[in-house]
């Protein structure tokens, strides 16, 4: 039997089941999913072929041999090569790195400025949570490739603006998830009491409110890691994101369009890999969506 705890806390409230069993319900929702299983193995195979890319790779991406230009896929290169002789197989398992690294980044930026402002903003109802929220419709008013590129364009082309142009463009959505999770917790029994018991805003946020934020931002975190890959690859694609010869996937795809009749491989198998992983992000997020939200739970 899972054990439950009696005791009042007078910040927490009665705790009917522990931290842990929660987890346990949770990886037990996912270990059921068979598509939760599938995007996991796939992707933690992405992330460990990148990690080890330099003991996978069995070239230098970087490598040109002018005497195998757009060579087909072979035994030698099972990818074929580019159009100086790269092997483009190497190239995509660098290009893992890149577009995983941009990936977690920048939903890292997006959610940690997000989830602080949205916090802010439910919990100080008022002038505070008005200024914050119209910043954040004039955000949203914006398309995310358009303010990306936007942003993009104000900094200047390169990987570590890409991250931070991606990241800026999905702050707005997990302004209003963390602010709506913020809206519901702050009115909660538990919360009255630890104002009522003198506790400090700051020791509320953090200790009752954020607990109340982190399940439904990890969903949307997991599903924006896919938009993230996405828009990196789209803004390299069109010349503004990694720039060549950087082995990222959308710089790749840039480099071979011109050869797509002659040389089919050459964006195939990058525009695969993009495919892969964007599918094995969304469908481990929809095993998290269903995990944690109870109305899905069987």
């Amino acid at each position: 039997m899972v054990e439950t705890t009696a005791e009042l806390d007078p910040g927490l409230g009665p705790v009917a089941v522990s931290r842990q069993s929660q987890t346990a319900i949770v990886l037990r929702q996912l270990r059921r999913n068979p598509i939760a299983i599938i995007g996991a193995v796939v992707l933690a195979l992405e992330i460990l072929i990148a990690i080890a890319a330099p003991v996978v790779a069995p070239y230098d991406p970087m490598y040109q041999d002018f005497s195998v230009p757009l060579k087909g896929p072979s035994h030698a290169h099972l990818f074929g090569t580019d159009d100086t002789g790269r092997d483009i197989l190497s190239r995509v398992i660098f290009g893992a790195r890149i577009s995983l690294r941009v990936g977690f980044v920048a939903v890292g930026i997006g959610a940690g400025i997000g989830v602080l402002l949205g916090i802010v903003s439910g919990f100080y109802v008022g002038t505070v949570d008005s200024v914050l929220m119209r910043l954040n419709d004039l955000l949203l008013a914006f398309p995310g490739l358009l303010l990306a590129l936007a942003i993009v364009a104000v900094l200047g082309p390169g990987l570590f603006n890409v991250m931070i142009a991606v990241g800026i463009g999905g702050v707005p959505v997990y302004v209003r998830l963390a602010r709506a999770s913020t809206l519901s917790a702050r009115e909660r029994d538990y919360v009255l009491a630890a104002r009522a018991i003198g506790c400090r805003d700051r020791r509320i946020m953090l200790r009752y409110i954020l607990p109340n934020v982190v399940p439904p931002v990890i969903v949307v975190a997991t599903l924006g890691v896919a938009g993230a890959i996405l828009t990196a690859a789209s803004l390299s694609f069109i010349g503004v994101g990694a720039q060549p010869p950087t082995p990222e996937w959308g710089a790749i795809l840039t480099l071979g369009r011109q050869y797509l009749q002659q040389a089919w491989w050459y964006t195939f198998f990058p525009g695969a890999a993009i495919m892969i992983t964007v599918l094995a992000v969304n469908m481990v997020g929809d095993a998290l969506r269903d995990a944690l939200d109870p109305k899905l739970r069987v």
